[in-house]
């Protein structure tokens, strides 16, 4: 008959494979839990850089147009009046022909001329005030190198004794209105001295040009 008695001793090592692979299956059931754990915070992490990279990026942005807001709202309000001075410098221009226009001679022998040339010399001397006040500035070319920039020539004098692109006349006064240029002033440049060499280096000898006088749509 045959003997149902198990030995003990296999059935203690039947109980200690199980144990053995309970506890490799919990190993590695920590081992996956672990593996998928590091890669969930590696992904957070990743996640987290670009979200403060695009953070940083957009701050940036923000500053950025906010310089740019301030910058374009300051310059609106230097730069509004632009059309508006033009057409005051073109009153300053008749009074200055009126007062040029006067002999010296005939306002000394009537008293009445010679307080109107007053008045009319007082009230140029205002409105210059009025507007060097809102910024805008004479320019004094005259003795000065021609700056195309800032002058317009209207045409070349012989003249030796002094530098060739030299100022040597005013035809008309020009005007700046902050840092640019609102009218050119119409000049005579001299030719036939000496070259200036900052002149050459600075424009290689071109021949005196137009002023740029451009200003941003709406001025």
């Amino acid at each position: 008959m045959p003997d149902d008695k198990t030995d003990p001793r296999e059935a203690d090592g039947d109980q200690a494979t199980s144990a053995d692979s309970a506890k490799a299956e919990a190993q590695k059931a920590d081992t996956n839990d672990s593996d998928r754990l590091g890669a969930d915070l590696n992904a957070l992490l990743q996640e987290n850089a670009e979200m403060r990279d695009r953070l940083l990026r957009t701050m940036a942005d923000m500053e950025n147009l906010r310089r740019r807001t301030e910058r374009e709202k300051a310059d609106t309000a230097r730069y509004a009046i632009s059309n508006f001075a033009r057409d005051v410098l073109t009153v300053g221009d008749n009074l200055k022909r009126t007062i040029q226009h006067v002999p010296p001679e005939a306002a000394a022998q009537d008293p009445a001329l010679k307080n109107f040339l007053d008045g009319v010399e007082i009230t140029e001397r205002e409105l210059l005030n009025v507007l060097e006040r809102h910024g805008v500035t004479q320019i004094e070319p005259l003795g000065q190198r021609f700056d195309p920039n800032t002058q317009q020539a209207m045409y070349e004098v012989q003249n030796a004794d002094v530098p060739e692109g030299t100022v040597v006349d005013v035809m008309q006064a020009g005007y700046m209105i902050g840092d640019r240029c609102l009218r050119p002033a119409l000049v005579a440049v001299a030719k036939g001295g000496a070259k200036q060499a900052a002149q050459a280096q600075d424009d290689g000898g071109a021949q005196p040009r137009a002023a740029n006088d451009d200003f941003p749509p709406g001025d």
